[in-house]
């Protein structure tokens, strides 16, 4: 078993054991995602680009635990989508790979649709 179908199964189970399942529908998975996110957000609103990297340990814990909530939303929502993640990281990175060729995008942050011949701007 790998760490992602373990993590995916204790995040069921959690849910499970506290008739949390008809709660978890995709559509509030994905809005407490967004939730979430808004937290570990709101982390570094106001940081600075340097303070961003310099966080106290208090700090630090926080955004632990924020990352933590938005993965468990993660694992839950691709779990009632039957998404592997594992297997939708690779196929996503060899997408990304096509769409922003090192040569070209070494050093610019631009969109992929910013450069001469890529045609899939939908994905």
């Amino acid at each position: 078993m790998s760490e992602f179908q373990y993590l995916r199964d204790r995040v069921r189970a959690f849910a499970e054991i506290r008739d949390w399942d008809a709660f978890h529908s995709p559509k509030n998975l994905t809005m407490a995602l967004g939730g979430e996110v808004s937290e570990l957000l709101d982390l570094f609103q106001w940081l600075t680009e340097a303070r961003s990297y310099e966080l106290t340990p208090e700090q630090r814990q926080a955004a632990a635990h924020e990352i933590a909530d938005v993965q468990i939303y993660l694992l839950r929502l691709a779990d009632k989508l039957s998404v592997d993640i594992p297997s939708a990281v690779e196929e996503k990175m060899a997408i990304n790979e096509q769409r922003y060729p090192a040569d070209l995008v070494r050093g610019s942050a631009r969109k992929y649709s910013a450069y001469q011949g890529n045609k899939d701007a939908d994905s």
